[in-house]
């Protein structure tokens, strides 16, 4: 062989073990499917970062409501679903969608307003009966209304409260169809009351006139869980490569950047994983 030809052979060789070595980190990553209180507070992107660099698998989060988040794994449009709204995770798991569903995290939900308080909740512990005095003096509520964790929760809220607040769409309920926090800017706008979970109101900048009003009631728990999408479903799933994510942050090192994460020197998430595999 000539030694013009043995050049171009190995730089064919040398070409196509790059690009297959491409190819092969191309795919070294996962979709996590997840709400938008893990995104909006700033926790993902503090502790993922420590994930990817022991593990060299990228992850790619899809922030969006709760609902949507589980109609997206469903769809197979995902590895890893992290989520806040137990009953329908637990669904998505029976229906044979998600192979085992874990505890990660909780917080809690609060009531925030005005300041002014129209009202009159301020300092009240019962959420329900906040929900009645908003509802009995039409002051406005701004909802998320798009089916994520918190508009589930806030749902389930006013039928403890006896109120259909949707009957009131349009009048002082109003749903805005966006995430944690454009509700939060558009509840600051109208000096409106609104339902947040806990993190993502203290890493919110625009507070504006709005005050913590109603917390410390059981009710207002906020559990989060994490599921590897089915791969028996869909073929596409990075069944490996997902549960190794699910492993770490259920385990030491996951759990204790959880609890690591801070704004203004407040935690935002305590870990409460019961069981997973050391990392």
């Amino acid at each position: 062989m000539s030694f013009s030809k043995f050049l171009a052979s190995t730089l064919f060789a040398t070409s196509v073990g790059s690009a297959v070595s491409s190819a092969a980190l191309a795919e070294d990553f996962i979709i996590v499917q997840s709400t938008t209180s893990t995104q909006n507070s700033g926790l993902l992107d503090a502790i993922l970062p420590a994930f990817e660099e022991k593990t060299g698998i990228d992850v790619r989060v899809v922030a969006v409501g709760t609902g949507q988040a589980l109609k997206n794994a469903a769809n197979g449009d995902g590895d890893v679903l992290l989520v806040h709204a137990k009953p329908s995770e637990e669904k998505f798991v029976t229906d044979g969608y998600g192979v085992e569903r874990f505890d990660v995290m909780y917080n809690d939900f609060v009531l925030v307003g005005p300041k002014s308080d129209p009202a009159g909740i301020r300092g009240m512990t019962d959420v329900t009966s906040a929900l009645k005095k908003i509802a009995e003096t039409g002051s406005v509520f701004a909802s998320r209304g798009d089916d994520s964790g918190t508009h589930k929760k806030e749902k389930a809220l006013w039928t403890l409260a006896e109120v259909d607040a949707a009957a009131s769409s349009g009048g002082w309920y109003r749903e805005t169809g966006s995430g944690m926090g454009a509700t939060l800017n558009a509840a600051s706008g109208m000096d409106a009351y609104a339902l947040s979970d806990r993190a993502t109101w203290l890493a919110f900048e625009n507070k504006g006139n709005l005050d913590i009003l109603t917390q410390g009631d059981d009710r207002l728990f906020n559990q989060y869980g994490v599921i590897l999408v089915n791969p028996e479903k869909h073929a596409n799933v990075k069944a490996e490569f997902g549960q190794t994510f699910i492993d770490w942050l259920t385990g030491e090192e996951g759990q204790k950047a959880i609890a690591s994460f801070k704004v203004n020197g407040e935690q935002l998430f305590f870990p409460n994983a019961k069981s997973s595999a050391p990392n």
